[in-house]
């Protein structure tokens, strides 16, 4: 496994945003099915529905119930095709490593927990590459020697 993505690249992927077109086209030329682990796609998912809760009580916010859905369904199908395969991970060491950067880098930069933890778990599984469109993840990612192609 090669490289491992935060929630900006899913989101990137799923939705129509300023980044799509970076994400699609970086996901249509690997050489192998994109892997995550289950608290990516649960992050995703609760931001996802997050968006409709917001856009529920101000129009001019998120996003609407069909659109979450679409995202939903299309990273659904990916799953079930094959273009995306969720891997097991030790979740003792995701967090050991987690805690290890958050003590090393929060106090200065202020990382969020899942932006630790997505990091943790690219380092974890061994990979080169960290795709994500934060700027923040960015500068962690690459604090700990990761290659951020995007």
């Amino acid at each position: 496994m090669s490289a491992y993505p935060d929630t900006s690249f899913l989101c990137a992927m799923y939705r129509l945003q300023a980044n799509s077109l970076r994400a699609a086209t970086y996901f249509a030329a690997m050489p192998e099915p994109l892997r995550v682990a289950s608290p990516l796609l649960y992050e995703f998912r609760q931001s996802t529905r997050w968006q409709v809760f917001l856009n529920a009580k101000d129009s001019s916010k998120g996003f609407d119930r069909v659109t979450a859905q679409a995202a939903l369904a299309m990273l659904q199908a990916n799953i079930a095709g094959g273009a995306i395969v969720v891997v097991p991970v030790d979740w003792a060491d995701v967090a050991s490593t987690g805690e290890r950067l958050s003590t090393q880098y929060t106090w200065a930069r202020g990382y969020r927990a899942f932006d630790i933890l997505h990091v943790a778990t690219a380092l974890h599984l061994g990979v080169s590459e960290f795709l994500t469109f934060d700027s923040q993840q960015k500068q962690l990612a690459r604090a700990e020697g990761l290659l951020v192609p995007l």
